[in-house]
């Protein structure tokens, strides 16, 4: 994800003139625990743009959406322009007479695939369209309810990239996403034993004893070594 969000920083940045991260917060990856919340978490996917009032209906989102993809084939063929590709051929007389970062010469297709959920994966095809149907048909019912204005497509595309909201949300990360207060409880306790079993085996580990065992997915502390401790 660090990768995948400093190149979209790198690469769209160049394209609206604008110097830095895209996001102003972290990434994080807050485990979804049960199937209802993981549907919830598509719904959420699917509401961008219609719970912002920006346009009426999900489909009309101008950008990149996976709803196509949900509501017809799987699969679809994007170009993906290879910037070592670019540098290779940067002298080239025919380069620099296309369009440089999207020219032609560069370009490959790469098929993407939407793999449907795991919780969908003993649905048919038209049962899963069905099913997100109904995610977006919720979605735009309380968007309606809300009786807000819309701002609609053309707007949306007229917005100059360096356009901010007038107010920023900023609500805390949730712990996990579930269905039920209950199996939040569960991951809150869960992760407060793996909490505390980290700060004793790093306890331990500082002093000296390697042999204390960490809890799984987690790293042990960095350790100076004695000479260079009296060195500093």
């Amino acid at each position: 994800m660090q990768y995948l969000r400093a190149n979209l920083s790198r690469k769209v940045g160049r394209l609206v003139d604008w110097s830095g991260g895209f996001w102003e917060r972290r990434y994080s990856a807050e485990p979804v625990l049960d199937d209802e919340a993981l549907v919830g978490r598509l719904r959420y996917v699917l509401a961008h743009g219609v719970k912002e009032g920006l346009v009426e209906r999900s489909a009309e989102w101008p950008g990149l959406s996976c709803l196509p993809q949900l509501l017809g084939p799987a699969r679809r063929l994007f170009q993906w322009f290879s910037w070592t590709k670019r540098w290779s051929k940067r002298r080239s007389e025919d380069l620099e007479a296309g369009e440089g970062r999207f020219a032609k010469e560069i370009a490959e297709p790469v098929e993407l695939v939407v793999e449907p959920l795991p919780c969908w994966k003993g649905l048919g095809e038209e049962e899963r369209r069905r099913a997100v149907r109904g995610l977006v048909e919720a979605v735009e019912s309380e968007a309606r309810a809300r009786d807000k204005p819309v701002m609609g497509v053309r707007a949306v595309r007229a917005q100059h990239p360096h356009t901010r909201p007038e107010h920023l949300k900023r609500s805390p990360r949730p712990l996990g996403h579930a269905s039920t207060r209950q199996a939040l409880r569960e991951l809150r306790e869960q992760y407060r034993t793996f909490v505390a079993a980290f700060r004793e085996a790093a306890a331990r580990w500082r002093r000296g004893d390697f042999s204390a065992p960490f809890p799984l997915y987690s790293f042990p502390p960095r350790v100076v070594p004695s000479p260079l401790t009296r060195i500093l």
